[in-house]
């Protein structure tokens, strides 16, 4: 098998899976009981968010737990609009989000507020100086991923993040799910951050929010003792020390990763780009670990279920995206709607091998030339 669906999800790490199954079996009471066995799993859960906020510089009760970076970014869009609703009802965003920032944004167009979309340089980044002219008097939030995950597009969050020191009222949120583990970002002039454990070698189930101390947001789960007041729910501790371990793993070496994924990155590119029907629609500047590509002509499903019979695998847009014909995001960066009608991804991984590249280029050549026959 060839796997290059990576950024939809990633297998479990060996070592993360014992982590999980340790806890289980050793701290499997509440850790909100105050009996010895419930403060012994506490302690457990305590000292891995230790280690998450030292990974990420950020304070522990900075770090809320979530079920993934789709309920993290719902408790950060809708928390922070509802909490703050006072101070006006205007939203900024990017045509180049995942379906849930649009998701919760959509709904909160229905209460009453005001989106905005960013226009976008020709590389996908967002225009700044477009981004100031948008802010108005109640502009509330600004929502930007680190990363696009259908393109692999790579936005100046962090500069963004120093322009918007100017504004102390509008809170700042990041999508950085796609990036974690992949490449450094500093959180300092960020309020809020989110991600899942599922794209980094850990488990499904496990996500979080990072929420800066000094901000306060309107819970979307109500109701029970948890580690935050911003989340109810009993603490899932073995997901808990699963995703601190998976953190760890995939920020040890991390340069040495993206060098090597970058070296397969360009192996790929270099040999699709000879054929005349595909088009490369990620930027050179694009994270590596994401290439999206198109067959003009040829139904992304269709190659996919192509691949598929060799054991290969890719993926069509993203897989939360809404089911449609055309990429809104390659539509986007590209203004060409056959691109956008045929894109598909392929996503690597640090622990994808030279040989299951070499077996891909070999089954997407069988594929290429059967498809392309039939058009």
């Amino acid at each position: 098998m060839v796997y290059l669906d990576y950024s939809a999800t990633t297998f479990v790490d060996s070592e993360v899976l014992r982590t999980f199954s340790k806890a289980c079996e050793d701290y499997w009471a509440n850790p909100n009981s105050l009996h010895k066995e419930g403060i012994k799993a506490n302690s457990l859960i305590n000292a891995a968010t230790d280690q998450i906020a030292n990974i990420l510089g950020v304070k522990t009760s900075e770090i809320i737990y979530t079920s993934g970076a789709s309920e993290s970014n719902n408790m950060a869009i809708k928390g922070i609009c509802l909490k703050y609703q006072n101070r006006g009802k205007h939203i900024i965003t990017t045509d180049f989000e995942h379906s849930s920032i649009y998701g919760p944004v959509g709904y909160l167009q229905k209460l009453g507020f005001d989106v905005d979309f960013v226009k976008t340089l020709d590389n996908g980044k967002v225009d700044i100086e477009h981004l100031k002219s948008l802010i108005r008097d109640d502009t509330i939030l600004v929502s930007i991923t680190a990363v696009n995950s259908e393109i692999g597009i790579i936005e100046p969050v962090e500069e963004i993040g120093k322009m918007l020191r100017d504004y102390p009222k509008i809170f700042y949120h990041v999508d950085m799910t796609q990036c974690v583990g992949k490449m450094k970002l500093d959180l300092k002039d960020i309020d809020l951050a989110s991600f899942s454990a599922h794209k980094f070698f850990g488990i499904k189930g496990i996500g979080v929010l990072v929420k800066k101390e000094s901000i306060n947001i309107e819970p979307i789960i109500h109701g029970g003792k948890s580690t935050t007041i911003y989340r109810s729910g009993t603490p899932a501790t073995p997901l808990i020390a699963s995703i601190s371990k998976a953190l760890r793993l995939v920020n040890t070496d991390m340069d040495k990763h993206y060098s090597y994924v970058k070296e397969l990155n360009n192996k790929v590119r270099e040999e699709l780009s000879k054929y005349d029907l595909v088009r490369i629609n990620s930027p050179e500047d694009a994270l590596p670990y994401i290439l999206n590509i198109s067959v003009l002509g040829v139904k992304p499903e269709v190659l996919l279920h192509s691949l598929e019979e060799d054991d290969v695998y890719i993926s069509t847009q993203t897989a939360c995206s809404s089911k449609t014909d055309e990429s809104k995001a390659v539509f986007a960066l590209t203004h060409d709607s056959e691109r956008s009608k045929s894109s598909v991804r392929i996503s690597l991984s640090y622990k994808t091998t030279f040989e299951e590249i070499e077996e891909f280029l070999r089954v997407f050549d069988k594929c290429y030339n059967r498809l392309t026959t039939l058009r």
